[in-house]
Order: structure tokens, then C-alpha cells, then sequence
């Protein structure tokens, strides 16, 4: 009689691979009530206002004087919603990352990715990924909703004409870099309500305040803001005097994008969780 022996089975650890803290990032995105809400609330309010302000406009253009006129144009009237969605995309941005410091989460996370950076790179990432394909759908919509609603004046535009399609890319663009900022914000700041404040000073509270200095330093500075920068790509002028073109609103809000995630790349090393 022969009795059977059982060799013990050996399993080797799994590889921590870039690809693989990405797919655990993407799980985590996509099991989270919070982001899929956020993420709509952003994209509701980029098609409902830019609706709303394309039907205003076309039933008050025969009160516009002539500067009014001069200055209007239809593609930055149906992507007015992006100065609001880019709030919602702020906040998912913060929210992605500082909900695991909240919850203790975040120890987990850097026990299984102990090189830390690899985590912020997939949660940035994964960010940038799934904002930029529904903000693109969502620019699209906005943008064709709304040169429908101007048609009605004879007011609209085709996608084919000069900066339209640009415009409806760049506006995608900037919620993504937004959404982005958002992430290293998060990281850097820790704390839900500091990042979310922290990000709605730099988008909404201090551009405006620029403004109130000085015409030869507002000129210089103004500009150059976040949500000014990231305006000239969509809306040509950013709603300035003096704006940039939309390849420097680009190069500059990708210069504030980097140094911020520069310093998230820091604090993440140098900092306990």
C-alpha cells in the first residue's frame, strides 16, 4: 500500500506593475457613488448652462449694442457651462484622493504600492482618462445643443468652421487639467474641505481679485489665472481684454498642472500617511 504525498503549493507575490495600480485605481473610481455623481453633476451643468445661455442670448441679441455684438461669439456661449463644471471636476479631483486620508484608507493603499508615486500617477491618470472622454461627449453635446438653440436667429455655427472644433477639444482639455489640479491639490492639502477650498480660491475666488489691482499689473497677472488660462482654450478670448492665445492658455495652465503635481510627488514621498 502507497500513501500519497502532497507537495506543498507555493504562490509567488504578484508584481507591483504601473498597469496594475492603475486597474486598482480604476476599480476604486468606479466603485465609489460619490465620483459617478460628482462626474454627472459636472456634465449636467456644462450641457444645462450652456443651453440656458445660448436661449437667453438668442432672445436678447436685438438688445445688444454694438460692442456687444462684436464680442459675442456662439461657440463660447455654448460652453458657458464649463465655468461651473470645471468646479465638479475640481472637487471629484480632490475628493479622489483625500476621501482615502479621511477614512484611513490612504495605509492601505501605500502598504500595497509602498513606492508611493505610483499611486499618485494612476489616480492622475485615471482621472485624466475618464474626465477627458465625458467632458469630450459632454463639449459635444453642449456644443451642438446649443448652436441649435441660436439657430433659431440665425446666429449659430457649424463644427466645421474656424475654432469650433478646437474650442469643443480644448474645453475637454481644460475640465481634464482641472480635474487633474484637483488630484494634486488633494494630495498635497490631505483634507477634503481644505482642498476643496483650496481649489475653488485658485478657480473662482482669486482670478476675480486680480483684477481690482492696478491695470499695469492686472494686465500681466490676470491672464495667466487657472480658470483664465484654460478659458482662452475653449472660448478664444477667455472673456478678457487681454488674453492668451489658446496655445499659451495651455502651456500656462500645464506649467501650474506640473508645478502642482510636483509638489503632490514631494509631500506624498517626504510625508507619513
Amino acid at each position: 500500500m502507497t500513501t500519497a504525498t502532497l507537495e506543498p503549493v507555493t504562490t509567488r507575490p504578484l508584481k507591483v506593475t504601473q498597469w496594475r495600480v492603475i486597474a486598482s485605481e480604476w476599480t476604486k473610481f468606479r466603485s465609489l457613488r460619490s465620483t459617478i455623481w460628482t462626474l454627472l453633476v459636472g456634465v449636467v451643468l456644462m450641457i444645462g448652462l450652456g443651453a440656458i445661455a445660448s436661449a437667453v442670448t438668442a432672445n436678447q441679441y436685438h438688445t445688444f449694442n454694438a460692442h456687444d455684438r462684436a464680442a459675442f461669439s456662439a461657440i463660447g456661449v455654448s460652453l458657458a457651462g464649463i465655468s461651473l463644471a470645471q468646479i465638479a471636476i475640481g472637487v471629484l479631483g480632490v475628493l479622489l484622493i483625500s476621501g482615502e486620508y479621511s477614512t484611513g484608507m490612504i495605509r492601505s493603499s501605500l502598504t500595497a504600492v509602498p513606492r508611493r508615486l505610483p499611486m499618485l500617477w494612476a489616480k492622475i491618470g485615471v482621472m485624466a482618462g475618464v474626465v477627458f472622454v465625458v467632458a469630450l461627449v459632454g463639449s459635444l453635446i453642449s456644443f451642438f445643443l446649443g448652436q441649435l438653440l441660436l439657430s433659431s436667429h440665425h446666429l449659430n455655427v457649424s463644427i466645421t468652421d474656424p475654432g469650433a472644433l478646437r474650442s469643443v477639444i480644448g474645453a475637454a482639455g481644460f475640465l481634464t487639467m482641472a480635474g487633474m489640479i484637483g488630484v494634486a491639490i488633494g494630495t498635497i492639502v490631505r483634507n477634503t474641505a481644505g482642498g476643496i477650498t483650496t481649489f475653488v480660491g485658485a478657480f473662482l475666488v482669486i482670478p476675480p481679485l486680480t483684477m481690482l489691482l492696478p491695470n499695469s499689473v492686472s494686465d500681466r497677472i490676470t491672464p495667466y489665472m487657472p480658470p483664465n488660462a484654460g478659458g482662452s482654450m475653449y472660448s478664444g478670448n477667455g472673456g478678457l481684454a487681454h488674453s492668451l492665445s489658446p496655445f499659451a492658455g495651455f502651456l500656462a495652465l500645464g506649467a501650474f498642472l506640473v508645478l502642482l503635481v510636483a509638489a503632490a510627488a514631494f509631500r506624498l514621498q517626504r510625508s507619513d500617511a
